[in-house]
């Protein structure tokens, strides 16, 4: 990569272009994550002595600390190389499973980060209010469901959310409201795909 920038000719098919602008971006990303793992390792092998070659080089630390934040919830064996380091960021502080659910779903349906962020917010706004629906009682204002479906039974579910325009934690609520004979509650289901990669 070029120290100041590069010096792109107007003769530039836009093919070429395009490419540059792929490449461009999957060395931001990775670069986000080796800085992430470099901290890491610099943090612990080296204590005392890291701060000063970051301020040699001057990195700024804050951002340094935030990419191994997320380095450190996404071993190497977790991390999805479709996805760029912002996908893995915006669900870094969800639980592992959640984190695996959202990240499964932003690469089967090809989100954008700014997707991602979108969708898992939706579903924090809707358990947020499943939480503060006035129930009165405090040991039943969260329930949650664990279910372990079979892949087959998952790409079934799935589909029938995606038909129904919602999420599939929504559609499950829907479902079951609907089977119940309830109305207009909301809520949250996790779901434990066996199929997961860890």
């Amino acid at each position: 990569m070029p120290p100041t920038g590069l010096n792109l000719t107007e003769r530039l098919p836009f093919e070429k272009w395009v490419a540059i602008g792929q490449l461009l971006a999957t060395s931001q990303s990775s670069m986000a994550w080796c800085l992430g793992d470099w901290l890491i390792h610099g943090e612990s092998a080296f204590t005392g002595r890291y701060r000063e070659v970051i301020e040699l080089y001057s990195f700024n630390y804050q951002t340094l600390r935030n990419y191994a934040w997320v380095a450190r919830r996404f071993p190497l064996s977790r991390r999805r190389d479709k996805l760029s380091f912002g996908h893995h960021a915006e669900v870094a502080s969800c639980p592992e499973a959640e984190q695996d659910y959202w990240l499964r779903r932003a690469e089967e349906h090809g989100w954008s980060r700014n997707r991602l962020r979108c969708e898992v917010r939706a579903s924090a706004r809707l358990r947020s209010a499943a939480e503060s629906d006035g129930s009165g009682d405090d040991a039943l204002k969260e329930a949650a469901i664990r279910l372990s479906p079979t892949a087959g039974q998952l790409e079934i579910w799935e589909r029938a959310a995606s038909n129904a325009g919602v999420e599939l934690s929504v559609w499950a609520v829907q479902v079951l409201n609907a089977s119940a004979g309830a109305r207009g509650a909301a809520g949250a289901l996790v779901v434990d795909d066996p199929d997961r990669t860890r």
